[in-house]
């Protein structure tokens, strides 16, 4: 095990460290048609997913590391992640819960808290048992007060790779304590595979009438507005790039796409078609669903570029995107958002899907 490659030309040894008492590793999924769902322990990335183009060729459609030790040192350290305890932003580092006010969270992302703190859950070590040759489920406890969160809290995200080519992600999650949680997986996709620089060709749609508008530093102003007669829509398909560069302000604090759609769903928590995404160049389609009221469309604005990849792959600017299915950014301090309260006695639940297929 620990000198083979993976198909996407991995090697299991370079992923192997102890870490913070802890064994680093990889879990190897593959289905019956041969896709391949690799899954580092640190941060529960997805490391990488092939899946066949429209000519049967394997095609890598994750940015990410070659080893262990560039995971540590990444400019992008959200690559394939579990983003928490709260993915997205909180305004100012603080929020109150129940007239208590927490206000010792990480300003990491400007004067905002971003993906959990310095150390959320992306960065952490979590324990991993593989179930099946297609099933992998990983646990990481959160100890009271870590990040400044209230309450232990025992997360389990288990990755289901199946036969029809679904990444299928299930969240769960229980506190000791009156909590916010917000869980997201933070894959950066380009279907032409990873490595092609420019997802502007891709062709998307999103499942969504309004989306949240935001401040320069990406905390929604509040109150939804229409993606009619913008940019932001993305109802009917459009390509990524077409109106990407547009003088459109929301684009402009961006410098692209970076905002959170309110799914079309009769109720919150309904398992609903998310959005679907296409690359021309080899056909391959992906559909996204979930239980989440939101999601996030990122589409890479700050690669750089300066960094090796897998496969000695560099991932510029726009060089592949995010479909972040979670609740909405700042929720703690929006009332009239869908709530991220998780009380003692309760359990956390949350289902997304990728389902990949190709297009002739």
């Amino acid at each position: 095990m620990e000198n083979s490659i993976t198909r996407s030309g991995l090697s299991v040894a370079n992923y192997q460290k102890l870490l913070d008492g802890k064994h680093t590793e990889l879990c190897i999924l593959t289905n019956k048609q041969g896709a391949e769902l690799v899954i580092l322990n640190y941060g529960a990335k997805i490391v990488s997913l092939t899946v066949p183009d429209r000519t049967g060729k394997w095609v890598d459609v994750v940015t990410g590391h070659a080893s262990i030790d560039d995971y540590l040192t990444s400019e992008e350290p959200y690559f394939g992640a579990i983003c928490g305890r709260y993915g997205n932003r909180i305004a100012g580092g603080k929020f109150v819960l129940d007239g208590i006010i927490y206000d010792k969270l990480p300003i990491n992302n400007g004067p905002n808290c971003l993906h959990g703190g310095i150390k959320g859950f992306n960065a952490v070590v979590w324990d991993m048992k593989q179930r099946d040759a297609q099933t992998v489920e990983l646990h990481y406890t959160s100890k009271d007060g870590e990040e400044g969160f209230p309450g232990e809290l025992r997360t389990t995200v288990t990755y289901h790779l199946s036969d029809d080519n679904e990444v299928v992600i299930s969240y769960a999650a229980v506190t000791t304590k009156p909590t916010v949680l917000n869980l997201t997986n933070h894959s950066y996709f380009n279907l032409s595979g990873a490595g092609d620089p420019y997802i502007g060709d891709h062709v998307l749609t999103i499942n969504a009438d309004y989306y949240l508008p935001t401040d320069e530093t990406a905390i929604p102003y509040g109150p939804k507005e229409k993606v009619e007669n913008t940019p932001m829509d993305f109802r009917t398909p459009h390509e990524v790039g077409e109106r990407i560069n547009e003088p459109f302000e929301q684009l402009i604090f961006g410098k692209g796409y970076d905002h959170t759609y309110i799914l079309n769903k009769e109720k919150e928590n309904d398992y609903v078609f998310c959005a679907r995404c296409f690359s021309p160049k080899t056909g391959i389609v992906m559909e996204v669903y979930t239980s989440q009221p939101g999601v996030q469309l990122y589409t890479g604005n700050w690669m750089t570029g300066n960094f090796e990849g897998k496969n000695g792959q560099r991932y510029p600017e726009r060089a592949a995107l995010c479909l972040e299915t979670q609740h909405f950014p700042d929720s703690p301090n929006k009332p009239e958002y869908p709530s991220t309260v998780l009380r003692p006695g309760e359990v956390f639940e949350s289902r997304t899907t990728y389902k990949f297929s190709v297009q002739v």
